[in-house]
């Protein structure tokens, strides 16, 4: 890695103009861009002592080998810059705004001369106007076949309507009714222009007129006894309700938005966007996106907006648009997507009334789009046999690790300490053998927690094996497996060298050589091996990282859990608070004796009275106290989940 004082550039070097910078690495290949209101001050801060920057800018500063600025005029030609670079070299440390699926638009190709409608995928064009995106090809192409006969415009490709020019004759569609054909003179290029403008006003949510227009025709015509005609109209309104009955309304009818919702996690972030024209939702679209540097939440909303607006045509910019949290640089936005669509654009947050619900329920989605992606790769066999795979090879492990085993440590202050084991086999969980410490000594580190952690574990493994048990943890005697019999193929603890440190010493201290070791630091994702200076970089898009995380990830959601239930039993009191003659020195005689009160309730009255200050009757008062508040063995009761103490 290089030393960021290496390509430090010169004191005065750096302007103090707004501008968007580059960071290079070795080989030249830009891995970060960045904007500024001032250049000077925003890169001077990379290059402070390494120690204070975030991990992620540790990282970048530490893998770049030189950087560039190019000064600009306003802080929106440096938004508009930097969304073009990014575009342009994909760097590794920008967050990857990348749509999930190439969604499928509804096109009016209003720069022809005789303007057709189609469905549309990847950018947008010049000349085209477009509407949506809707969620498949298919409801566009139900929209359009329902809307024709109200709308008779061209809907054929180019070759069609040059043959049926060619021959006089127009293709089925003009002859059931459901184009004007102009390719053969019916309408001209000023009357079908004036059908496709009817069509965009409708689609753009201006439904009230055409409704209204088509009912007072319909009513004319039957006062007129022309009833071939009334019934034609009746059935024109009756397509241009269904059109409409599929569109939610959300909103007022003249509401031109943009709803987005977000939910971020430390690795990924999720976005959905809902479209509102006229009220009604015309279109919804999401995706799910890889966050590889440290940016906040209004850096990423910031980045959502102009990756999402970056490329579009004027009209797909809405008047207002709805976020939950405003840009890091609003006004910047703000700006940026008013001279794309020609006028005023408003950013901002409902505070309440129907845009703060809706925005709720984006928000909704975008947790059921984050929770669909997760689970789709956690499910996918081929995916999980990848990752067992990758982490093998990344780790030089004999076999791929099918038990692996993630450990975390959980406390307040010092106090209350606790760690959670959590098992996954063949890469999913398997919450039967989850388990809980409550760590016997308080005051400790993390490190030396760990270290205890990990030696009661093994302590388990070697006294099952002595008593009998099989490798695969089954007792002979009776067939069933034994709590802690069965060795995981790989450890993963839940931080940085220390930790791995703590547990290579526990593990040989017991003389356990034949499991894997490794240690997930948070936020950089580096995975940490026994003995090496440098981490094991694996690609942010690696299956085997990703299990990596989801099991680091399921080790501190349990070690939280426990760590709150046993907060909140510490407010309200333990089951030796309400013994008679029972003090708190007492009370911390039996706990620093004992461990737990569990071991309290499994003594004998001649062990307890054994801890100094307590008696024979106290100790029968404490047993029997005890025993009628005593759980069922081994189960929490809060969470019906196996702990051991």
């Amino acid at each position: 890695m290089a030393d960021p004082s290496t390509y430090r550039p010169k004191p005065g070097e750096i302007p103090a103009e707004p501008g968007v910078y580059r960071f290079r690495d070795a080989s030249g290949r830009v891995i970060y861009v960045g904007k500024a209101k001032s250049l000077r001050p925003r890169l001077s801060s990379y290059f402070q002592d390494v120690a204070n920057l975030h991990q992620r800018t540790q990282q970048m500063v530490l893998t770049a080998a030189s950087v560039d600025w190019t000064v600009v005029g306003t802080e929106v030609e440096a938004l508009a810059l930097e969304y073009t670079w990014i575009k342009e070299f994909d760097p590794r440390f920008n967050v990857k705004y990348r749509d999930d699926k190439s969604y499928p638009w509804l096109a009016v190709t209003v720069g022809e001369e005789f303007p057709r409608v189609l469905v549309m995928r990847g950018a947008q064009r010049k000349g085209v106007r477009y509407f949506g995106p809707y969620g498949h090809a298919w409801a566009i192409r139900d929209t359009v076949d329902t809307l024709l006969r109200v709308f008779p415009m061209r809907s054929c490709s180019a070759g069609t309507f040059r043959r049926a020019q060619g021959i006089g004759r127009p293709c089925l569609l003009g002859d059931i009714g459901k184009c004007a054909a102009p390719c053969v003179g019916r309408v001209t290029a000023e009357e079908h222009r004036a059908i496709v403008n009817d069509f965009m006003a409708f689609m753009g949510g201006q439904t009230g007129n055409f409704t209204r227009r088509i009912q007072q025709r319909m009513k004319e015509a039957s006062d007129a006894q022309e009833y071939e005609l009334a019934a034609k109209l009746r059935d024109d309104l009756g397509a241009l309700n269904r059109v409409l009955e599929k569109q939610t309304v959300v909103l007022g009818s003249d509401t031109d938005a943009d709803v987005l919702g977000f939910v971020d996690d430390p690795l990924e972030v999720a976005v959905q966007i809902f479209n509102v024209r006229g009220g009604r939702i015309r279109g919804q679209r999401g995706w799910v996106a890889d966050k590889a540097d440290d940016a906040d939440f209004p850096e990423l909303v910031q980045r959502a907006l102009v990756t999402l607006y970056g490329d579009a045509a004027s009209d797909a910019v809405p008047r207002e648009v709805l976020v939950p949290a405003l840009p890091s640089d609003v006004e910047a936005v703000t700006e940026l997507l008013a001279e794309l669509r020609g006028s005023k654009v408003r950013v901002r947050v409902p505070e309440r009334g129907d845009k703060k619900r809706l925005m709720e329920t984006v928000v909704q989605n975008a947790q059921q789009s984050m929770a669909r992606h997760k689970l789709k790769r956690a499910g996918d066999l081929t995916a999980r046999s990848k990752a067992l795979e990758e982490i093998q090879d990344a780790l030089e492990l004999p076999t791929a690790p099918l038990r692996i085993e993630c450990y975390d440590i959980s406390n307040l202050q010092g106090t209350e300490i606790v760690a959670s084991m959590v098992v996954f086999e063949d890469g999913l969980p398997r919450k039967s053998e989850y388990r809980r410490f409550t760590i016997r000594h308080e005051g400790q580190s993390d490190v030396a927690a760990m270290h205890e952690v990990i030696t009661r574990r093994f302590q388990r493994l070697l006294k099952a094996r002595a008593e009998g048990a099989d490798e695969a943890g089954i007792d002979p005697e009776t067939g069933a497996p034994k709590k802690f019999a069965y060795a995981p193929a790989l450890v993963v603890v839940d931080g940085g060298p220390p930790q791995v440190a703590a547990a290579q010493t526990a593990m040989r201290e017991l003389g356990i050589a034949d499991v894997g070791l490794c240690g997930l630091a948070k936020r950089l994702e580096e995975v940490w091996v026994p003995d090496e200076e440098d981490p094991v970089i694996l690609p942010r898009t690696s299956e085997g990282l990703y299990l990596l995380q989801r099991v680091r990830d399921e080790a501190h959601r349990f070690a939280i859990a426990h760590h709150r239930q046993r907060r909140a039993k510490a407010m309200t009191g333990s089951a030796l608070d309400d013994i008679p003659g029972l003090g708190p020195s007492r009370r911390r005689a039996l706990m620093s004796t004992f461990g737990s009160v569990k071991k309290i309730r499994a003594a004998t009255p001649e062990q307890i009275a054994e801890v100094p200050g307590i008696g024979l009757a106290t100790a029968e008062s404490i047993r029997t106290a005890l025993a009628a508040d005593a759980p069922a063995p081994g189960v929490d009761m809060a969470t019906g989940e196996i702990v051991e103490d």
